[in-house]
């Protein structure tokens, strides 16, 4: 028995170190989200009105998942270096559980791409209707009409039927330079069209989802899939454990 464990050892002990890099690398995930999560509810928030009418609870969840990912991470470095088998099959349920939410939640995003597209652009035209230059979400399509370089939401026309357009004519986000615009220009079809962005946001907002589908898929699934390695891991050091008999040190 003994020689059998003294071979063993060495087959544990690169499991154990296997593991404890997957374990700081999940927890570094965890970071990730988290932040990302925060950064989404407090730099993003006004934007979020731009694709849905309701608040949205993606920020939460991030920053949920990303709180529990850094506490299952440490609790996986704990488990690997106690060694104690319940504790690393515990750590591969959860794994396991992140695995198939992760699967669920990219398969979700594939599928309903057109609903998301479908709500922005309603969601979008309605903010674009009722701007009126003072309002969270008014504020928030000056946003993006500066950081996309776009304006309206085909095209710059899109103002001309807004209860905004007969007071201030196109919004002063929408001009390609600021200090070459008047609200004169502004009021005028046929000079703003010579002034402001010609390409609507929406074209350029879907059009970025539709070119980046493939890569936020394939990161998605990478991620997702990689929490089976954790598992495998976990699970095959508990059952070299179980087996032999191993005591940490």
């Amino acid at each position: 028995m003994a020689p059998r464990r003294m071979e063993t050892k060495p087959v544990i002990f690169c499991l154990k170190s296997l593991l404890l890099l997957y374990c700081f690398i999940f927890w570094v995930t965890g970071v990730v989200l988290l932040s990302v999560g925060l950064w989404w509810r407090f730099m993003l928030g006004p934007y979020m009105l731009l694709i849905s009418s309701a608040p949205s609870n993606g920020p939460y969840i991030l920053t949920g998942t990303g709180v529990a990912i850094v506490l299952f991470g440490l609790f996986g470095c704990f488990a690997t270096c106690r060694g104690r088998p319940w504790m690393l099959k515990l750590y591969a349920v959860f794994l396991s559980l992140v695995f198939m939410t992760e699967l669920i939640a990219g398969i979700s995003g594939f599928i309903f791409r057109h609903e998301i597209k479908g709500t922005f652009l309603t969601t979008f035209s309605e903010a674009v209707m009722r701007y009126d230059g003072r309002d969270d979400r008014s504020l928030a399509v000056d946003g993006v009409q500066r950081r996309l370089q776009c304006c309206g939401v085909y095209n710059y026309t899109s103002w001309f039927s807004s209860v905004y357009f007969p007071v201030g004519g196109v919004p002063a986000s929408c001009c390609v330079t600021f200090s070459d615009c008047s609200v004169s220009d502004l009021k005028n079809a046929t000079l703003a069209a010579r002034k402001v962005h010609n390409q609507g946001c929406y074209e350029l907002v879907t059009s970025f989802i539709e070119s980046n589908m493939g890569i936020i898929a394939g990161v998605t699934f990478g991620i997702a899939f990689s929490q089976l390695i954790g598992a495998s891991l976990a699970c095959c050091l508990s059952r070299f454990i179980n087996a032999n008999q191993y005591e940490m040190v």
